[in-house]
Order: structure tokens, then sequence, then C-alpha cells
């Protein structure tokens, strides 16, 4: 099996009529946007592409937008945007799935301040462990915590048998290099300790057909792009998209033996896609047209 790698994004433009893109790792790194992102979105616009982006970030849409103008990613360069933090504030608000409509209003939110917009203005009460009905885990509240930071608390959570609501189901992503640890691997361990867990977000299928409806065109005619085999290239497969073209210099780069902007060895990364056994259709080695 080998993965082709390709220049650009032009090369394989032809294959869809919209593209669904990863924000972390890929058109940022979590402080500022990478070089070539904001052209590469005007390309797409110009090649008359639909975009959506579609991130796993534990806070709404309005807050995405709000963050990518800070870096000069314009409202006008895209189209539409959906993160799981929006999913998970629809389930939460809708409750027409079963394990959400089983959730009791009192909740503890497990993660920053800056995520509390995943709940607020929805009928749910934020209280402590003692008193909830279920965990909001939003992800760690300092850079540099650990799981294990967050074990204590899954004990006591589990010992009142409390289900957990992860709105990002990431484990981990680079910010300027650096890994940061996300929502989801608290949830993994809380998972691995006993607890139940629902997610919302890459790779769930559901979150897919969420976006598939908001570009109304054909799946096969749609293409993702990201930087993690196991939530980007995964989801875009089981979610029956054309494929998925894999950005490696996110938070693979390291596996890769390069740094950002660095074309990989193409026997180094055809055995980390073995490895991973989630194919993406071709890598890039960065967002650029």
């Amino acid at each position: 099996m080998t993965v082709p790698i390709i220049a650009g994004l032009s090369a394989i433009a032809d294959q869809a009529d919209a593209f669904i893109l990863d924000l972390w790792g890929v058109i940022h790194d979590g402080v500022e946007s990478y070089a070539g992102a904001r052209d590469t979105l005007v390309a797409l616009r110009g090649a008359g592409k639909q975009t959506l982006l579609l991130s796993n970030a534990p806070r709404r849409a309005d807050a995405l937008v709000e963050q990518l103008a800070r870096m000069g990613i314009g409202r006008e360069l895209y189209d539409h945007v959906l993160s799981s933090g929006e999913a998970v504030h629809l389930e939460l608000q809708n409750r027409t799935d079963p394990f959400y409509a089983d959730l009791g209003r009192n909740l503890y939110h497990m993660g920053p301040e800056r995520d509390e917009n995943v709940f607020l203005g929805l009928d749910l009460v934020a209280v402590d462990l003692e008193h909830a009905d279920f965990i909001l885990n939003t992800g760690p509240w300092d850079l540099d915590e650990t799981v294990e930071d967050y074990v204590p608390a899954m004990k006591k959570a589990l010992d009142r048998h409390l289900p957990m609501v992860c709105a990002n189901p990431d484990l981990v992503v680079m910010r300027q290099g650096q890994p940061i640890v996300c929502a989801g691997a608290l949830a993994e361990r809380y998972i691995q300790m006993g607890g139940s867990v629902s997610m919302r977000g890459k790779p769930d299928p559901a979150i897919y057909a969420q976006a598939l409806a908001i570009l109304g065109c054909p799946r096969d005619r749609v293409i993702a792009v990201g930087d993690a085999l196991h939530t980007d290239v995964k989801g875009a497969n089981c979610a029956g998209l054309a494929g998925a073209v894999f950005v490696t210099q996110g938070i693979h780069a390291k596996d890769l033996g390069i740094k950002p902007g660095q074309v990989p060895e193409q026997s180094r990364l055809d055995q980390l896609v073995a490895e991973d056994g989630n194919v993406p259709l071709a890598a890039i080695r960065s967002f650029i047209w």
C-alpha cells in the first residue's frame, strides 16, 4: 500500500464539490493560522468548492468563528462551521438520543470556564460532583494538566455511577508544536475505569450526517482534510466520503520524523498508515492549494 503524496489540494480538487476541513493542525495551531491557510481557502472558493469547517472543539460554532477572525481567517472565507461542542449542545437541548434523554438537569462541568457556552442557555444547572446527575467533559482546565490529574474526580463519579458526555473526542492536539491533552483522553480513561460515555464529534458518523445535510451534496463528492488518522481519516472513511487528505504536519509529525512543512519519507508514511489502519486518499505536507 502506497499513500500518494500530493503537492497541493488542486491535485484532487476535481474529485469533490465540497471539502470538510479540520481546524486545529490544518488551518491553525491553536494560536495562529498556518502560512498559506488563508490563501488555500481563497483558492477553494475561487474553484467553486463548498467548505465546511468541522472541529472537535468543545465549544459552540460562534466561538470558533470569533477565534478564526482573530487569526485573520474571516467569515467570508468559508461556507459553514460545525463543532463537536455545537453537536453536544443540540443533543442536550433536544434529548432525542436515549442516552441524553435519560440525563438529569444537574451537570458537573469537567473543564474550563471558556467552554461553558456548550451548556449555557439550556435548562441545566452546573453543580458540584456530589450533586450532579452527569459529567459534561470539555477537557483539562490548564494546558499542562494530564489525565492522571482527573482520575480522583472520575473515581468519585464512578462511585455515584454518573454518565459522562464528552464534547471533544480528540485525545491530543498540537499547540505550537506541544501536545495538549483533550477531553477524549479523559473520556477514554473513564471508559477504561468502567464509566459510561457518549461522545459527539469525529469520527462519530452522526456528526458527518449533520455535515452532509448542511452541504447538501452526495457523500462521494465530499473530501475531508485533517491531521489525525484516528478521527479525520477514520471518520471520513466510515461516513463513506470520497476520502480524506491527511495533513502530515499535525499530531503525527513526530511519528513521521518531520517538522511542520516538511514532506515525509514515503516508506515512513506508508508504515504509519498501515499500523493505524485508516487509509487516506492522499497525504499533503500542509494545507496548501
